[in-house]
């Protein structure tokens, strides 16, 4: 696994002295915004990145980018490896390297209004990790456990966040 130019360790201790200093430097704001472009692409910025989404053409959609659900469950991927290299750090157990594969079962029904009783999201999604390196498993089930309690992504997909959504109408 490639070295990051900055290590991970010192940016872990820097922000626990920062945050234990001062608990405001603990909060976070992460914005996106995103504006239609085609019949179901999307242009989004966040931060410095722009991001295209799109559907398949069985949805409607030209298939140039990933869907929003299949985002979903890339964040949920990505935000795991991430959160098992800071966690491995934290722990002193060596990560080489760490697979995941996330799959995520979705009933359209919900989507398109067909049934009520069917939630629009995944209604199951699963998670399969795989760490390498020299420690025993008994170790990588301890850093599986931290990152369960620490994973943001897997926060957002296991409890309910407070959501507020707000229509702007524009005059005229």
């Amino acid at each position: 696994m490639e070295v990051s130019p900055v290590s991970i360790r010192s940016i872990i201790d820097q922000t626990c002295t920062a945050v234990e200093a001062d608990s405001a430097n603990a909060q976070a704001q992460i914005r996106a915004e995103g504006h239609l472009v085609g019949p179901t692409e999307v242009t989004l910025r966040t931060g410095r990145h722009s991001i295209t989404v799109d559907e398949p053409a069985s949805l409607g959609g030209e298939d140039r980018a990933a869907s929003p659900v299949n985002l979903a469950l890339v964040a949920l991927a990505s935000c795991q490896a991430i959160t098992y290299r800071f966690w491995a750090e934290q722990l002193d157990i060596e990560l080489d390297d760490v697979e995941v594969k996330v799959e995520g079962d979705l009933d359209l029904r919900g989507f398109f209004g067909l049934d009520d009783t069917i939630r629009s999201g995944f209604n199951d999604v699963r998670v399969k990790v795989t760490p390498k390196g020299p420690e025993t498993a008994e170790r990588y089930e301890e850093l599986a456990q931290a990152v369960d309690e620490h994973c943001p992504v897997l926060d957002l997909f296991s409890n309910a966040t407070p959501i507020t959504t707000r229509l702007a109408v524009p005059a005229g």
